[in-house]
C-alpha cells in the first residue's frame, strides 16, 4: 500500500489554521510522511508544509511525541479558552471523526483527480482498491465541521477581543504568541512588534527586571502568579496594572498554553499612596504632640506608638508591639493591681482612664494618667483603642507629700510642743538668733548642740521657717526613741514583704520629707548601719528603702541635734567620723539655762500666763522668794525642767500669787557642778535613784497620766533615753 504524499486545499489562507486542526483529528491510518498545502489559486499560493506522519501515530497512541504542542502553537485560537476546546470536542470533532471513518473503510488504487470546483485534491503515490466516489462520500461532513471551525474561532476571537480587559496568550516556554484587540489599542503596538519577547517594550524599565525575574519564576514552578508593574499607554504614559497569569493543561498534564490578563490598578496605587502619605502625616501630628501615645487592636495589644513614648522609654518601635512591652515598661505592682480592671474595661469598649507608672529610660519611674478611647467602623465595632498618656508625676508626688505632711502635722498636733515661741534677750540667747539668721536661707546641713532640755527642737524649727523650704514639711525624728532595728525603717520606708509584718509599702521619714526639712534628734544614739544610710543621703541625696532595690532620690535639708559629746563618741568609735563631720557643716551650741539667768522671770511670766489660761486661774504676782530660788538654782533639766515645776505649782496653786515649795528645787553650785568630777558622778546616781524611784511608784510604766515621765516632768521620750543611757532595767519595776 502506497501512502498518501501530498494534499493539496484550495481554500481562503486566513482559514488554513482550522484546516489543520481538522487533519489532526481525522487520525488517517497511512499518511505517514504527507504534506498539506494551501492555496488561493493556480498562480499565487501559501504554501505550509505538515508533516502529519510523526502527528498521526501519536493520535493513534503508536509514537508518544511532542507534536500536538507544535499543533496547538499553529492553532492558537483552539487553546484562547476552554469553552472553545469543550466546544470543539462536543461538535467539530464528532462530525470530523465520520469523516475519518469514511476514509478508512476506503481503497485507493491509484491516483486519480477531483476537479478543482470540488475544492479538494488528492494524488496517491500508487492505486488503491474501491471505488473512488466512495472516497468523498463524506466530504461534505468535512466541509460542514470546517465551516463551524471557522464560525467558533471567529465567535472566540470577538469574545477576547470585547471583553473589558487585557488579554494574552504565550507557548510554554514564555513565547508571546497572542494578544487581544484591546491590548493593542491601549499600548499602541503591533502584533509583529510584540511576538516573542518583544512586549518587553511595553513594561516600565524600572520595573522590568522584577517583572521578567517572576514571569520566569512562574514558567519554571509552572504555578500561577501575579505580579505588579508599570505598562506604556499609546501615548507614552505609563499605569500601574496587575498582570495575571495561569497555565493551560492538556490531558496529560504538559502546560500546552499560558493565558494571562492585564488589570488597571493605577488608581488603585494612587489611592493607597494617598493613604499612604496620610498615614505618614498623621503619623508626623502624633509624633509632633508631646502626649505618649499607643495605638492597640481590639484586644488592648499595642500595634504602634508614637514618638513621644519611644523617646520616654528608650524603645524601638519593634519593641513597642512585643507581646511583652507592658511588662517591661509598667510598674510590677500597678500590673498585678490593675490587670482585671484594664480587662473588664476593654470588655465593656467605654472610654476609661488608669493611673500607672511607667519606667524612664535613666530607670525610674513616673506617674502616668493613661486615657482609653475607642475607635469603631461604621458598624459600630471596635477596631482600634488609642491610650493617651499624660506625665502626672509632680501630681501624685505632691498630693503624697500632702498626705505625708498632713500625717505628720497630725502628730505635732497630738504631740504639743514645748514652746509657742523662744523666749529670752540674754546674750548666749542673742547669739544663738543670729547664728539661725544667717544659717535659715541656706541648704547647709546644721548640727545643734546642747544639754537637754535646751530647747534645740524649737531652734531647728525656726531655722526651718526662716529658710526657702519653709512652706514645705518639717519633720521630726527622735532617733533615741526608737528601737535599733526599726530605726531604717522609720527613715527610710520599707517595701512589702521586707521584714516579717511589712503587710504593705511604707513611705519613711526622708521621703515625706522630700523638697522640705529633717530634723534628727538625738542623733547620736543611731545605730552604725543606719549611719551607712544617712551618710549615703547626705553625700548623694539618695536612699533604698528596707528591702528594696530601686534608688529613691530625695531633696532634704538635713537639721540634727544631740545632747551628747559626738567628738567623744568618734573617739571612742560609736559614731563615724566621716558622718559626724558631715553633720557638722554649722554647728550651733544652745545654752543651758544656768546660762541664761537674766531670761529666767521672762520665761516665769510666759508660762505662768500660759499654763494659767489652759487650768482656768487668774495669777497676777509672783512670789520673790520663788522668783529667787528659780534665779539661783542650776536647772539641770534646764527650760523642760523650768516648764514642768511651774505646770505643777499652777495646778496646785489657790490663789493670785504664784510659788513654789523649795523642797521641789535642790540647789546646787553650777561651778562646782562643771568642775568637780566626782560631783557629776553624784548627780547622775541621783538621776538614776530618782528615775528608779518614779519606775517604782509608776509600777514600772513610762507614758501615760500615771507614767514615770509624768511624775518627773520630763517628756516620754527623754526619759527613755535616760533609762537606757544609765542601763536602768525597767521590767523589774513592773507589778507581778
Amino acid at each position: 500500500m502506497r501512502p498518501i504524499s501530498r494534499i493539496v486545499v484550495l481554500c481562503p489562507s486566513e482559514s488554513f489554521s482550522i484546516l489543520k486542526v481538522i487533519f489532526v483529528f481525522l487520525q488517517v491510518p497511512g499518511l505517514s510522511g504527507c504534506t498539506l498545502s494551501a492555496t488561493r489559486n493556480s498562480v499565487e499560493s501559501q504554501s505550509f508544509s505538515l508533516q502529519l506522519g510523526p502527528l498521526f501515530r501519536r493520535l493513534l497512541k503508536t509514537q508518544p511525541g511532542a507534536e500536538s504542542r507544535s499543533l496547538h502553537k499553529h492553532a492558537r485560537w483552539l487553546e484562547q479558552g476552554m469553552e472553545m476546546r469543550e466546544a470543539m470536542r462536543k461538535t467539530e470533532i464528532g462530525n470530523v471523526m465520520k469523516a475519518r471513518e469514511a476514509y478508512r473503510k476506503t481503497i485507493l488504487t491509484d491516483a486519480e483527480k477531483v476537479d478543482a470546483s470540488d475544492n479538494l485534491i488528492v494524488i496517491r503515490g500508487e492505486k488503491q482498491n474501491g471505488d473512488v466516489s466512495k472516497q468523498y462520500q463524506k466530504r461534505e461532513d468535512l466541509e460542514k465541521a470546517f465551516n463551524e471551525a471557522k464560525k467558533s474561532e471567529a465567535r472566540l476571537r470577538r469574545i477576547l477581543d470585547t471583553i473589558p480587559t487585557l488579554a494574552w496568550c504565550s507557548l510554554p516556554d514564555g513565547t508571546g504568541e497572542f494578544w487581544n484587540r484591546r491590548w493593542h489599542e491601549y499600548t499602541g503596538l503591533t502584533h509583529e512588534a510584540v511576538r516573542g519577547w518583544g512586549w518587553q517594550d511595553a513594561i516600565h524599565p524600572e520595573d522590568l527586571k522584577e517583572i521578567i525575574d517572576k514571569w520566569l519564576g512562574f514558567l519554571a514552578s509552572g504555578q500561577p502568579g501575579e505580579v505588579e508593574g508599570r505598562l506604556r499607554r499609546f501615548d507614552g504614559v505609563y499605569r500601574w496594572f496587575l498582570f495575571r497569569a495561569e497555565p493551560l493543561r492538556d490531558e496529560s498534564g504538559n502546560i500546552v498554553n499560558w493565558y494571562g490578563t492585564d488589570t488597571d490598578i493605577d488608581d488603585l496605587k494612587q489611592t493607597q499612596e494617598k493613604l499612604r502619605q496620610d498615614e505618614i502625616e498623621l503619623r508626623q501630628i502624633t509624633d509632633a504632640i508631646p502626649q505618649t501615645i499607643v495605638v492597640q487592636n481590639p484586644s488592648g495589644v499595642p500595634i504602634y506608638a508614637n514618638q513621644a513614648i519611644l523617646d520616654y522609654t528608650g524603645l524601638t518601635i519593634d519593641d513597642v508591639v512585643s507581646s511583652d512591652f507592658r511588662a517591661r515598661i509598667f510598674h510590677p505592682e500597678d500590673l498585678e493591681r490593675l490587670h482585671d480592671e484594664r480587662e473588664v474595661a476593654l470588655l465593656r469598649g467605654l472610654p476609661f482612664e488608669i493611673e500607672q507608672r511607667a519606667l524612664r529610660k535613666d530607670g525610674r519611674y513616673r506617674w502616668f494618667l493613661i486615657q482609653y478611647n475607642p475607635l469603631r467602623d461604621e458598624t459600630g465595632k471596635i477596631i482600634r483603642w488609642y491610650a493617651t498618656g499624660t506625665d502626672i508625676d509632680d501630681r501624685k508626688r505632691s498630693e503624697e507629700r500632702t498626705r505625708n505632711e498632713n500625717l505628720v502635722l497630725r502628730e505635732e498636733i497630738d504631740r504639743s510642743s514645748m514652746f509657742e515661741e523662744i523666749v529670752g534677750s540674754s546674750e548666749p540667747l542673742r547669739r544663738v538668733l543670729s547664728q539661725v539668721a544667717k544659717v535659715a536661707p541656706t541648704d547647709s546641713t546644721v548640727l545643734i548642740l546642747g544639754e537637754t532640755g535646751t530647747g534645740k527642737e524649737l531652734i531647728a524649727r525656726a531655722i526651718h521657717k526662716r529658710s526657702n523650704r519653709s512652706g514645705r514639711a518639717f519633720i521630726r525624728v527622735n532617733c533615741g526613741a526608737i528601737p535599733a532595728s526599726l530605726i531604717a525603717s522609720e527613715l527610710f520606708g520599707h517595701e512589702k514583704g521586707a521584714f516579717t509584718g511589712a503587710m504593705q509599702r511604707r513611705v519613711g521619714r526622708f521621703e515625706s520629707a522630700d523638697s522640705g526639712t529633717i530634723f534628727l534628734d538625738e542623733v547620736g544614739d543611731l545605730p552604725p548601719e543606719t549611719q551607712i544610710a544617712l551618710l549615703r543621703v547626705l553625700q548623694e541625696r539618695e536612699f533604698e528603702r528596707v528591702g528594696g532595690s530601686r534608688t529613691v532620690p530625695v531633696d532634704v535639708r538635713v537639721l540634727a541635734a544631740t545632747n551628747t559629746d559626738l567628738s567623744a563618741a568618734v573617739t571612742e568609735g560609736s559614731f563615724r567620723q566621716d558622718l559626724f563631720y558631715r553633720l557638722n557643716v554649722f554647728p550651733i551650741q544652745m545654752p543651758a539655762l544656768r546660762e541664761r539667768i537674766d531670761d529666767i522671770p521672762l520665761l516665769v511670766e510666759y508660762l505662768i500666763d500660759r499654763y494659767a489660761q489652759a487650768a482656768g486661774k487668774k495669777i497676777k504676782n509672783i512670789n520673790k522668794g520663788t522668783l529667787d530660788l528659780f534665779q539661783t538654782y542650776d536647772w539641770p533639766g534646764n527650760v523642760r525642767e523650768l516648764q514642768n515645776v511651774i505646770e505643777r505649782a499652777v495646778i496646785l496653786s489657790d490663789g493670785e500669787t504664784f510659788s513654789v515649795d523649795e523642797t521641789w528645787l535642790t540647789p546646787v553650785t553650777p561651778n562646782a557642778a562643771r568642775t568637780t568630777v566626782p560631783l557629776v558622778a553624784n548627780l547622775m546616781d541621783h538621776e538614776k535613784e530618782m528615775i528608779e524611784n518614779a519606775l517604782r511608784e509608776a509600777d514600772g510604766l513610762i507614758s501615760g497620766p500615771t507614767g514615770a515621765a509624768t511624775k518627773l516632768g520630763i517628756p516620754r521620750q527623754t526619759l527613755e533615753s535616760k533609762i537606757r543611757k544609765l542601763g536602768i532595767n525597767r521590767y523589774r519595776f513592773k507589778a507581778s
